[in-house]
């Protein structure tokens, strides 16, 4: 199939209206160099470039949006998911999949992880589930050349154009599916064309008018073997809900409010010298002012310095800003650094909103993984009747203020070495974050019958008066 220029580039509608939603949300994930590219600080009236340029340079940008992700991502892979494959069990190439799964020495869990958190970022990612188009001519053969399927993640900003189609039966599928695979050294781009038939590879050079057909293969499973991962759905098919839509912004704002900081710290720290053109003065520190002796009073030099009163008030704008971002993500008791503890009814609310998201999220992870060893399984002759678990509830806590009441419930001395083991354990499970050494202390707790228990001392001490009394 021959495509021209503008079949090639021709992007989806909606790809139209969220492609700069899309780099506003990576850029703000990825701070630096690249929220700088994106120019996210807002310019003066009447400033001039090199000014402009320096206060870019000079302003830090205080990541809230990867540090909110990441936290997400921690608790969603903390314990590792149940993975049955049921008779797909036996197939020759699949531990090697799962210990390679995009051929570049990345395993299963660590791939999902990456496609979790680009899809935390964007709203959704897409899971393309490839073969390698190589003749074989049996199954050992093609075990000992290493041919298998292999898993690649593509983010929305480079999947330009696709189509649902709705079957009989009331499901919808994709039946074509275009992506931009790369753009090499010469700005050329690499592009992968999907239908049910056949899948097109197409090479568009920077200075070309035409693209290039370079190879049409048949699509191996009749298919597009595609899965979409959702960080959550929206109302429209294709198109997920990022964590960042409206943390993004308040980042962006509190990214402008440490600019004014900067300036405001610089301004007070380096006053501007106000003099006539005939006044031989310089500032900084050390500096001579030379002025006539017959300078009229209203003439002379004087520095000009801001009072800083303001300061207190951007801070406290920007502490207004953290804490509205921690509402939105249900972060406020992990990521606080406040003295003031939370009411214990606000903090289990907290954490019952947070398990919430992180088990929707478990739900999407769970359903992508289940169709794509489907999808495997169709690529190696095979059948995928197994089953996907991801955890249905996290062990989100205030450890510190469990801390604390453990420590409170030692201290009442009950006698109760049942009690004060099931204690122990509490406290091992607040400071202790491995899984396997948890276990060693739970065995060591439950082997020792010293612990929790309390010495019959003073009765001890008693009973010999006693007895000394007697004899």
């Amino acid at each position: 199939m021959a495509y021209s220029r503008d079949q090639i580039l021709q992007t989806h509608t909606d790809f139209k209206e969220n492609i700069n939603h899309w780099q506003f949300f990576i850029r703000s994930y990825n701070g630096g160099f690249d929220y700088q590219v994106g120019q996210y600080l807002n310019r003066y009236n009447l400033e001039l470039d090199n000014e402009f340029n320096q206060r870019l340079l000079n302003t830090p940008c205080d990541n809230h949006c990867k540090n909110i992700i990441q936290i997400y991502s921690s608790f969603l892979f903390r314990v590792k998911a149940s993975r049955d494959f049921g008779a797909m069990q036996d197939e020759a190439s699949l531990s090697t999949f799962l210990r390679d799964t995009d051929l570049e020495g990345n395993n299963f869990s660590s791939v999902m992880k990456q496609a979790q958190n680009y899809s935390a970022i964007y709203g959704h990612c897409l899971l393309i589930l490839d073969k390698p188009k190589i003749q074989t001519n049996t199954k050992a053969e093609e075990l000992n050349q290493d041919i298998r399927p292999y898993l690649s993640i593509l983010t929305p900003e480079n999947i330009f154009d696709w189509n649902y189609k709705r079957l009989p039966n009331g499901k919808y599928v994709l039946d074509y599916l275009k992506v931009r695979e790369e753009v090499d050294s010469k700005g050329g781009t690499y592009f992968r064309c999907w239908h049910e038939d056949v899948v097109d590879t197409v090479y568009l050079e920077a200075n070309r008018n035409e693209p290039i057909l370079i190879d049409t293969a048949i699509n191996q499973i009749g298919k597009i073997p595609a899965v979409i991962l959702y960080n959550a759905k929206s109302h429209k098919k294709g198109i997920g809900q990022s964590d960042l839509t409206d943390i993004a912004e308040l980042q962006k704002a509190i990214y402008n409010e440490f600019s004014e900081i900067e300036q405001l710290i610089r301004l007070t720290n380096h006053p501007s010298l106000v003099k006539t053109a005939g006044v031989n003065a310089s500032a900084g520190a050390g500096a001579i002012i030379e002025i006539p002796d017959e300078m009229e009073p209203n003439l002379k030099p004087y520095l000009l310095q801001p009072s800083g009163q303001n300061l207190d008030a951007i801070m406290n704008s920007i502490t207004k800003k953290v804490e509205s971002i921690n509402r939105i993500a249900h972060t406020g008791a992990v990521r606080t650094t406040k003295t003031a503890v939370s009411s214990g009814i606000a903090l289990q609310t907290e954490f019952e909103l947070l398990n919430a998201r992180l088990s929707e999220k478990a739900d999407n992870l769970q359903l992508a993984e289940e169709q794509i060893f489907k999808i495997y399984a169709e690529y190696q002759n095979a059948k995928f009747d197994g089953e996907i678990n991801y955890p249905d509830s996290f062990n989100i806590r205030d450890y510190a203020s469990d801390l604390v009441f453990y420590q409170q419930a030692k201290a009442v001395n009950v006698p109760s070495p049942t009690l004060n083991k099931e204690i122990d354990k509490e406290i091992a499970r607040a400071v202790i974050d491995d899984d396997e050494k948890l276990g060693e202390i739970f065995d060591e707790i439950d082997a020792n019958k010293e612990v929790g228990q309390f010495t019959q001392e003073e009765p001890q001490q008693e009973d010999q008066e006693v007895e000394e009394e007697e004899v």
